[in-house]
């Protein structure tokens, strides 16, 4: 992967999506998520001062939703870069009608990229097992559409789907849908990479050190745990048509105004790591 001699001149990031984007399952003390869009944000803004940073996303989204609810806010920011990661919710539900995924991912596509200077999207990881093998025709199906969009509105891909090592169930939460803090700060990585910075790890695609597979009966219980906690709740809301973004804003949002909003380091005027955030406007 070529990098850049010195950073990139961006001085602003807007994230748009689902719980992907939105950090789950990256958890704080606080009870907050952080994710890979907020560790790329504090990376960013180490070197730049009076660095932006939005992140819109909501755990949940279909595209569509996406579509409505997120794009025209990203657009009107016109930041530097913003990335886009949708479509998978979609596509990993029983009935999905691809063609209106396509259609809808397309549509995000042309309003964003002429708002920003760098329009980023993404492959996303799978996790290893059944799930992924039912799915991955569909899965590749949404992937050659992002390659496409890509390809003509010059937009940046970040091949996760390509990068075995994030199909590793240790990089995964327990609900088996959202990446550890450690696959978070891969996938950072691979975004940092991708936007042209020199790396600060090299080896993010390389897998994990083997270990010893759990025992039966660890893993018996560990299914059940999951059926009980996760799947049969995420089954529940499908067939009752509700979700767990219902409700809620992406965390740089002001649900009051409908606007929103930026934030910035608070030191934003020295570029050194990032200690803390302010918000920025309303």
């Amino acid at each position: 992967m070529q990098t850049n001699p010195t950073p990139p001149p961006y001085t602003s990031l807007v994230a748009i999506g689902d719980s992907f984007t939105e950090g789950m399952s990256d958890l704080l003390p606080d009870g907050s998520y952080r994710g890979w869009a907020d560790v790329l944000a504090s990376r960013m803004a180490a070197g730049t001062p009076d660095f932006r940073y939005a992140n819109l996303a909501v755990r949940g989204k279909l595209i569509g939703q996406i579509v409505d609810e997120q794009v025209g806010l990203a657009a009107a920011m016109n930041a530097d870069v913003v990335t886009l990661v949708g479509g998978l919710n979609d596509a990993l539900r029983p009935k999905c009608d691809m063609g209106r995924v396509r259609g809808l991912l397309t549509e995000a596509v042309e309003r964003l990229a002429p708002s920003c200077k760098r329009l980023v999207l993404m492959r996303s990881p799978g996790r290893q097992g059944p799930v992924l093998e039912r799915f991955r025709p569909r899965m590749e199906e949404l992937y050659a559409t992002v390659d496409e969009l890509a390809a003509e509105h010059g937009a940046l891909v970040v091949d996760l789907y390509g990068a075995p090592a994030l199909g590793d169930p240790r990089l995964w939460d327990v609900d088996r849908l959202h990446l550890t803090a450690e696959g978070h700060r891969r996938v950072a990585e691979a975004v940092w990479q991708t936007l042209g910075y020199a790396p600060e790890d090299t080896e993010w695609r390389v897998p994990m050190p083997a270990t010893a597979p759990p025992a039966w009966l660890s893993r018996r219980v560990a299914d059940l745990r999951f059926t009980r906690q996760h799947l049969l709740p995420w089954i529940g809301r499908r067939l009752t048509g509700r979700s767990s973004g219902d409700g809620r804003t992406g965390a740089h949002v002001s649900a009051q105004l409908g606007q929103a909003f930026w934030i910035t380091p608070v030191d934003h005027t020295d570029p050194g790591p990032v200690t803390d955030w302010r918000q920025v406007g309303p």
